[in-house]
């Protein structure tokens, strides 16, 4: 048990003294970068579903199914 808390004990000292949080102002334009980068992903990724969509309906029209 004296592991354990010695680890614990530990992981406060580093998260109070050596780590280095973000201002309010930093966290939110990391905020706003991701969800711009998650619309644009998210576009990606369904403008290759409806294109794979169109195409596989395409070829299926055109083999007669």
């Amino acid at each position: 048990m004296s592991k354990f808390g010695s680890y614990i004990q530990e992981a406060y000292d580093e998260l109070i003294h050596k780590v280095t949080w973000p201002t309010w102002e930093e966290l939110q334009q990391t905020t706003v970068i991701v969800l711009i980068a998650l619309g644009l992903v998210t576009a990606v990724i369904f403008g290759m579903d409806f294109v794979s969509k169109n195409v596989l309906e395409f070829i299926y029209n055109i083999l007669g199914k």
